[in-house]
């Protein structure tokens, strides 16, 4: 009967201690969530510091308003399609930008361009942006190029950043906006009517002739 009551005690007080911490947790200011800092106060280091995406995410979205760019929001949480941010350029295009906060020795995969450039669509906009904390790899610098994708990696935000500290917003914007590396070779043979195979899988042609008989 003891050790019950033992055991229900403890209990509720694990219980009570565990709810006492996520309203605390919850209640807790944070810098990087909460718009109670100044924009021009935060480092590349600051960033690096954020708990999670949500803050890098936050501070470009403040950051393109205070660019002075148009039509600048922040997407839901979830169901965003691929996008964290979207704004007008100076020319007048509709821009998405995926925020990826990531360690600097975690380079940004191929995901991020696939999830940035097919949501262009749903968000009505012409341009796609990757901006990262970290480089990226080969192959979505590859894919970026074909796509006509524009990568941001750590370096060109930390010059965005110095940019923007020094009230230099359109050098700030220039980086943003300037053209992305464009790969054009697989365009340059689509009017060609004899079309050559990408990353074929002679394996599986070998298997499919062998199962075939041919």
């Amino acid at each position: 009967m003891y050790a019950f009551v033992a055991v229900v005690i403890i209990l509720f007080f694990g219980i009570s201690f565990l709810f006492f911490r996520i309203l605390q947790k919850r209640n807790k200011p944070s810098l990087f969530i909460e718009e109670n800092y100044d924009l021009k106060s935060i480092t590349i280091a600051d960033i690096d510091r954020m708990e999670d995406g949500s803050g890098f995410e936050m501070y470009l979205y403040r950051l393109f308003i205070e660019l002075g760019y148009s039509g600048v929001y922040k997407t839901v949480g979830s169901r965003d399609f691929g996008a964290d941010v979207v704004f007008t350029d100076r020319d007048g295009i509709r821009n998405v930008v995926q925020a990826k906060r990531y360690g600097v020795d975690h380079p940004v995969g191929i995901s991020a361009v696939q999830e940035v450039y097919s949501c262009m669509r749903y968000y009505k906009a012409k341009k796609a942006i990757v901006i990262a904390t970290a480089k990226f790899t080969e192959p979505c610098e590859t894919l970026a190029g074909i796509n006509h994708v524009k990568l941001l990696d750590r370096t060109d935000l930390i010059n965005i950043i110095e940019a923007f500290k020094k009230d230099n917003g359109r050098a700030a914007q220039d980086i943003i906006e300037s053209e992305p590396r464009m790969i054009l070779e697989s365009w340059s043979e689509a009017s060609n009517p004899v079309l050559r195979e990408v990353r074929k899988d002679y394996k599986a042609e070998k298997y499919v002739k062998k199962v075939m008989g041919k």
